[in-house]
């Protein structure tokens, strides 16, 4: 069945973005309702599929994937080492930071004042355009990166407070497949 959100579901998800459950976006959240009907996921996975479109469902998020050429693999690498990074420097932040955490810029910068792990990975960011001296100005580009990302949201404009989406799951579930054996997991490289 499609329906007449399918040029909308069309335009999310075409651009690299996530339709998630817990969007505090409205029109989000009635898309999300739409996927998550058995009968219109199935309808809107053969309708897209037909324009090399390949729609994904995870744990509350929908997402396209599309068959790619060894290229844009490499680029997908690169991208998916970015978000292990930033996944592993708010895990070092707060250990709780998953889907639902709320948190704002202030709380990661009071938080690199006590902790020379945090700041570390902080200086390990430099690829990403946060080689700036001041760590507000740093911390923000990280945020922003995962906010165009779509895996947190701004859900309080005055007291800049971020929410983690329902998408964060998909970072998770990236990093949760690779697999590193146990006998080489100790081993130093030549």
């Amino acid at each position: 069945m499609i329906t007449k959100y399918t040029s909308d579901i069309f335009d999310v998800l075409r651009k690299g973005q996530f339709i998630c459950s817990n969007s505090p976006n409205e029109h989000i959240q009635t898309l999300y309702k739409i996927l998550e009907d058995s009968d219109t996921f199935e309808d809107l996975y053969h309708y897209f599929y037909q324009i090399n479109y390949i729609l994904e469902q995870g744990n509350e998020y929908f997402y396209f994937t599309r068959n790619e050429r060894n290229v844009d693999l490499d680029r997908k690498l690169d991208k998916a080492f970015g978000w292990i990074d930033m996944l592993d420097f708010f895990k070092t932040f707060d250990s709780s930071f998953d889907v639902g955490y709320r948190f704002s810029p202030s709380d990661v910068v009071n938080q690199l004042k006590n902790n020379a792990d945090l700041k570390s990975k902080l200086d390990n960011f430099k690829k990403i355009g946060t080689d700036k001296k001041n760590y507000t100005d740093r911390i923000k580009k990280i945020i922003e990166k995962l906010e165009k990302d779509n895996f947190i949201t701004l859900e309080n404009e005055m007291s800049e407070t971020y929410k983690v989406l329902t998408s964060f799951n998909y970072l998770k579930d990236v990093i949760s497949i690779i697999n590193i054996p146990e006998e080489i997991e100790n081993e130093i490289p030549e």
